[in-house]
């Protein structure tokens, strides 16, 4: 059933880019078909019930869709018995350094507030989650490690972050990774510079140096890619 079922979700939540522009539609619909980590958070119940999120690298708001799409869903009573519930953020907060994506996420999900800056100066404020995916080897190492540090003071309170990386473990599957998100990057206009990845065992060890205790999952199901999502949890009371 609840392959069934996301499919149908996916669906609503592209269908709110509709009236707007069909490439918005069209990429939602492809991202949600296509990506398996919106279909595992929700599966799994990684992001807490009524959390104020963040969503770093948010683009045109494809989380956020999702998750009001799984939000009206529950309450008409048609979420998957197996599932838990869906989290029903309280806030919903995106950054994005492309304007154009942020303008489309907040025609299209007035719901939440969408920010045009870049993740490595923006404020974050206070969050319970927070989600970066496929975004931090766009940025230098130092920089990358900043910015955790800087989602570790958002979540001061204790929460979550979502982390998805390619595993930069020299295999075929990170090289075939890297090469699709260059053409992509290409297609969409931004241009490409050099990437600055980590392999997945050096991701936890920052993460942990900063205080979270992390889980890695595979997250390419279905595909060629070499992503992980890390699930990186904070408790200050831990590490005081």
């Amino acid at each position: 059933m609840s392959d069934a079922f996301f499919a149908a979700l996916a669906r609503d939540a592209a269908a709110r880019y509709d009236r707007r522009e069909r490439f918005a539609h069209h990429f939602a619909r492809g991202k949600l078909d296509g990506d398996p980590v919106f279909r595992g958070v929700l599966a799994r119940g990684l992001i807490p019930r009524g959390a104020r999120l963040l969503d770093l690298g948010c683009g045109q708001g494809v989380l956020a869709a999702v998750l009001l799409a799984a939000q009206a869903s529950h309450a008409r009573g048609q979420w998957p018995a197996e599932w838990p519930a869906p989290p029903n953020p309280r806030e919903i907060r995106g950054i994005d350094l492309s304007r154009r994506d942020v303008e489309r996420a907040a025609v299209a999900l007035p719901e939440a507030r969408f920010e045009c800056a870049d993740i490595r100066e923006a404020r974050f404020g206070e969050a319970d989650a927070v989600v970066i995916l496929d975004v931090l080897h766009y940025i230098g190492l130092d920089a990358q490690r900043d910015v955790l540090a800087r989602v570790r003071e958002a979540l001061r309170g204790g929460g979550v972050l979502l982390l998805r990386v390619a595993d930069a473990d020299g295999s075929l599957r990170f090289r075939y990774t890297v090469f699709i998100d260059h053409a992509a990057t290409m297609l969409r206009g931004r241009g490409t510079g050099r990437y600055q990845c980590r392999p997945v065992a050096e991701w936890k060890r920052l993460l942990e140096s900063l205080g979270f205790r992390v889980d890695a999952a595979p997250m390419s199901e279905g595909t060629a890619f070499a992503n992980v999502l890390l699930v990186a949890r904070y408790d200050p009371g831990a590490t005081s």
